[in-house]
C-alpha cells in the first residue's frame, strides 16, 4: 500500500472519456486520485505518490502522445510508476506487442511489418491491414479479396502514419460480430465487456458504434488476458479477446490507455475499486460493506489471478 497521504495521479492529456472518471472512481474510495497532465506531473508529484500513466496514441496514428520523457523522470525522484514508459510504448506499438505475445507463446494473429505498398501485394487475402500506432478501431481495413485489397492500399498511400512507419498485416481470424474486452489490473481481472459490432461493421469498437453489454470471462479466458498483460509488462490495461469456435480464444490488441466505466464492472463488483485493490492503492475496502470509504457491495469475488 502507498500512504494514505500519497497523491494517486492519472496522468493522461485527455480528461474523457475514462481518465476523470477513473480518478472520480478513485476519490470514492478515500483515496487521493488526482488528473494530471504530463507537463504538470514533475511539479506536481514526489516520493510517496503514485502516477499512472494513461497517455494515448496521437490523433495522427504515427507516435504516442507526448509527455514520455518528462514521465521517466519521475522515477528518480521517488514515484512510483504505473505503465511504465517502457510498457506503454509495447502496448501502443502493434509490431512489439505481436513480438511479445509470441515470444511468450500467447495466440495472436500472425503480424507481418512492411513499409512498400508491392510488398503487401505479395500477401493472399483475406488479411487486416492496420497502423504500427493504433487505436479506436481507426484505419483498421478488412481485405477480403484483391479488388478490396487495392483499394485499401490506395487509402494507406496517403496516409502519414505509413509513410513514417509502414504498416502491419495480419492474418484474418474470422470476425464473429463480437468481442471480448478484458481489463487487467495488477495481473488480475477487474472488468469486461462484450462488444457487439454495428449493423454492416465488422470491427466493435464503441466509437464505431459497437454496444458494450457486461460480461464475465471464462477462467480460460481471464488466464489468457492475464498473461497477455504480463508479456506486454502494464499494470491496467485491455485485452481485447476473439472467442474462438472450438471454445478457445486469440487476443486480437492490447491497449495502453484502455478506455473503461463503472459498466465494465464484473457482476456484482465495481471496477474502480477492484483496480485500486489490484494495484495496492490504498483506500477503502472493496468486500467491506461498513467501510465508509467503499462505493461497492460485497459479492462473490470473480477476478482471477495468475
Amino acid at each position: 500500500m502507498v500512504s494514505s497521504m500519497g497523491i494517486v495521479a492519472v496522468v493522461a492529456w485527455k480528461p474523457f472519456p475514462s481518465n476523470l472518471p477513473l480518478v472520480e472512481g478513485w476519490r470514492r474510495l478515500g483515496i487521493r486520485a488526482e488528473f494530471v497532465r504530463p507537463r504538470d506531473a514533475s511539479r506536481r508529484l514526489g516520493a510517496g505518490d503514485v502516477a499512472l500513466l494513461r497517455l494515448d496514441v496521437s490523433p495522427m496514428l504515427d507516435r504516442v502522445e507526448p509527455g514520455l520523457g518528462e514521465i521517466a523522470a519521475l522515477k528518480r525522484r521517488g514515484v512510483r510508476l504505473l505503465n511504465p514508459p517502457a510498457a506503454l510504448l509495447a502496448a501502443h506499438d502493434k509490431r512489439e506487442t505481436a513480438l511479445r505475445l509470441a515470444n511468450a507463446g500467447i495466440p495472436h494473429p500472425r503480424t507481418f511489418h512492411r513499409y512498400r505498398l508491392d510488398e503487401v501485394r505479395a500477401f493472399d487475402p483475406p488479411v487486416v491491414l492496420k497502423p504500427r500506432f493504433g487505436s479506436w478501431g481507426q484505419d483498421v481495413m478488412l481485405c477480403r479479396d484483391v479488388g478490396e485489397l487495392e483499394r485499401c492500399l490506395a487509402t494507406v498511400g496517403e496516409r502519414s502514419w505509413f509513410r513514417r512507419h509502414g504498416l502491419l498485416i495480419q492474418e484474418l481470424v474470422a470476425p464473429l460480430g463480437y468481442d471480448l474486452r478484458v481489463i487487467v489490473a495488477g495481473r488480475r481481472v477487474v472488468g469486461a465487456q462484450m462488444r457487439y459490432a454495428a449493423p454492416g461493421e465488422w470491427r466493435t469498437n464503441q466509437s464505431l458504434g459497437g454496444r458494450p453489454v457486461q460480461a464475465q470471462p471464462s477462467p480460460q479466458q481471464a488466464a489468457l488476458a492475464v498473461e497477455a498483460a504480463r508479456a506486454v509488462g502494464g499494470d491496467l490495461l485491455g485485452v481485447d479477446l476473439l472467442p474462438l469456435p472450438d471454445d478457445g480464444s486469440v487476443v486480437i490488441e492490447v491497449n495502453g490507455a484502455v478506455d473503461f466505466d463503472a459498466e465494465e464492472s464484473l457482476p456484482g463488483r465495481n471496477v474502480y475499486a477492484d483496480a485500486a485493490d489490484a494495484l495496492a492503492l490504498g483506500g477503502g475496502d472493496p468486500n467491506d460493506t461498513e467501510s465508509p470509504r467503499s462505493a461497492v457491495r460485497a459479492g462473490p469475488a470473480h477476478g482471477v489471478s495468475c
